[in-house]
């Protein structure tokens, strides 16, 4: 039997490279459904603070779907829905051909609707935080909506917006363990297929928790960073 410091190796003797690699996966799915989630919940934010009511209704319906179905039911809806909906589409053009939807791409995308619906949340309590002073004043000195929104809305919007993205980060971070679910190579995947391989459930799946507390504490610095550095360009405003 290896020692553990063998089993979690790199090489072909080890599943420390396997391991790695699901740690890059995991990473880079949570680098890219950040900025995703975060543009669809600043637009629905809008909508949801819009003085036209059909914009409103459709802000509130989107988040009270995205916010009230498990993740793991929307992770399987996307990645089993969607395709079936685009073959169906598809094969009207042609009769033949066949889709698959990439699971790192609807892992993408179903995470990050939802991230957007409690992210919209967010945007919207900070919407609301800010004065409606401050949208007078902009107008007054004649800048146009789309400046005000630029340069003084939006700096004091991530401000007061920032400690509760921060910590829909965190939520997010822990949620791609869901796509191993649809086959991703996540850390999860590869950490249940090392402790298959080898019987040792207990190894593998204590050292995916340490990966995941490593990623944690390694993004509480940064965001600490980002608060501290936001803070200081505030001060000098």
């Amino acid at each position: 039997m290896q020692s553990i410091w063998g089993l979690l190796s790199f090489g072909p003797d080890g599943w420390g490279d396997d391991l790695l690699r699901g740690v890059f996966v995991t990473v880079s799915l949570a680098l890219v459904t950040l900025p995703l989630g975060l543009l669809i919940g600043f637009f629905v934010a809008l909508s949801k603070q819009s003085s036209e009511p059909s914009l409103r209704l459709a802000g509130n319906i989107y988040t009270t779907i995205f916010r009230g179905l498990p993740e793991l039911l929307t992770l399987f809806l996307v990645f089993y829905g969607a395709q079936i909906g685009i073959q169906q589409v598809v094969r009207f053009i042609s009769p033949d051909a066949t889709v698959e939807i990439n699971s790192f791409v609807a892992g993408m995308i179903a995470l990050g609707v939802v991230f957007s619906s409690y992210a919209s949340e967010v945007f919207l309590s900070a919407f609301r935080a800010i004065p409606k002073g401050q949208y007078e004043g902009g107008y007054s000195v004649g800048l146009s909506p789309r400046q005000t929104m630029r340069l003084i809305i939006l700096p004091q919007l991530v401000r007061i917006a920032l400690p509760g993205l921060s910590n829909l980060w965190l939520i997010l971070l822990k949620d791609t363990a869901l796509v191993s679910a649809i086959g991703l190579t996540d850390i999860v995947r590869q950490a249940s297929i090392a402790a298959r391989v080898t019987k040792q459930a207990f190894l593998f799946f204590g050292v995916a928790c340490l990966i995941y507390l490593a990623l944690a504490i390694i993004s509480s610095f940064g965001i600490a960073a980002i608060e501290r550095r936001v803070g200081k360009r505030e001060a000098t405003r």
